[in-house]
């Protein structure tokens, strides 16, 4: 068993990430007799896990669902390939967001002077009312 630091080592998640995916129910420690979290290597494992599905972006929900897949060693891969398509919807949806942003403020900062005049677009298109 491992203590709540060891675990973090072998597992790249750190000690307050672990607290808190306890405390939501993603992972369950064991109490030692002096009430310390000890992990053994299914709670590493699942640690683990959970750092890569973060790694890839899933958010909590999702990672809940893939670990219930995962341990269900019944379950269809077709759930799993819909969870990932529609999370690499999700991520396409927020690129295409981030690149319209990043055209729209290219376009202000090539219209701003860029001198020492107190006119600028970037700030009048921040100051527009809705």
């Amino acid at each position: 068993m491992k203590n709540i630091g060891e675990a973090a080592a072998e597992s790249g998640v750190s000690a307050k990430m672990i607290r808190h995916y306890e405390s939501i129910g993603l992972v369950d420690a064991q109490r030692a007799a002096n009430n310390y979290r000890t992990y053994g290597k299914d709670e590493v494992a699942v640690l683990r896990f959970i750092r890569h599905a973060r790694a890839l972006g899933f958010p909590l929900e999702d990672v809940r669902r893939l670990l219930d897949l995962w341990r269900d060693r019944n379950r269809a891969s077709a759930e799993v390939k819909r969870l990932a398509l529609d999370h690499v919807a999700a991520l396409e949806a927020k690129a295409d967001s981030l690149r319209a942003m990043a055209t729209s403020l290219r376009h202000l900062a090539a219209h701003c002077h860029g001198d020492a005049r107190p006119d600028c677009p970037i700030i009048a298109e921040l100051e527009k009312k809705d």
